[in-house]
């Protein structure tokens, strides 16, 4: 392949360091030999964002430390900031990629229904139907501050929606791994048009 022609990697690295959050972080959309370790203090937090990278295909390291003395809210948050941050620069300028994702995922009772569009353009519609206010140590209302916080920011369109479960530990994976195979579907290279305005930008 003529070096001019080949389609530069899609991996990014980003930092993020604030009075209330430090953290460091890099993705790979397309690793040869993916590898994941997550750490943020917080288990649920870990164990949904290693979820997602599983199934998605991807290598993802995120380090990070924040004010978990206070509560989770920041270090979710900017979690989902960062993830944002290293999804937009992988991506580039976004041509080339199928675009659209959806997935429906079964967890035991739970099943999840998730679509993406990968268009530059800020939506999120999360419905968890959590019942239980906290996961672990991490907050049902900031699980959904998550996911609106890394649409919103990359951004992209997002709908997420639970349809049935009555265990919220598997409502909240079935979602994150609806999520994961609809992204998987969408950053997958194409050669056809994704978009009449010819930009996804």
């Amino acid at each position: 392949m003529n070096p001019s022609t080949t389609p530069p990697p899609r991996r990014a690295e980003y930092e993020r360091r604030t009075r209330e959050t430090e953290i460091v972080a890099a993705l790979d959309l397309e690793p040869v030999d993916p590898r994941i370790r997550i750490d943020t203090g917080i288990g649920m937090l870990d164990h949904m964002l290693a979820s997602l990278a599983t199934h998605a295909g991807w290598s993802l390291q995120l380090d990070a430390r924040g004010d978990l003395h206070v509560d989770d809210h920041h270090v979710a948050e900017d979690c989902g900031i960062v993830l944002a941050r290293l999804l937009d620069q992988a991506l580039g300028d976004r041509s080339g990629i199928q675009r659209f994702g959806w997935a429906m995922v079964p967890l035991d009772e739970a099943l999840s229904r998730v679509a993406v569009d990968l268009v530059a353009r800020p939506s999120a519609t999360v419905e968890l139907g959590l019942a239980t206010p906290m996961l672990g140590a991490l907050s049902a209302q900031n699980a959904t501050h998550l996911l609106e916080t890394i649409a919103l920011t990359a951004p992209f369109t997002l709908h997420v929606r639970v349809l049935e479960g009555r265990n919220d530990h598997h409502r909240l994976e079935s979602a994150f791994k609806s999520l994961a195979l609809a992204m998987r579907q969408a950053v997958t290279p194409t050669d056809g048009e994704t978009s009449t305005k010819g930009t996804l930008r």
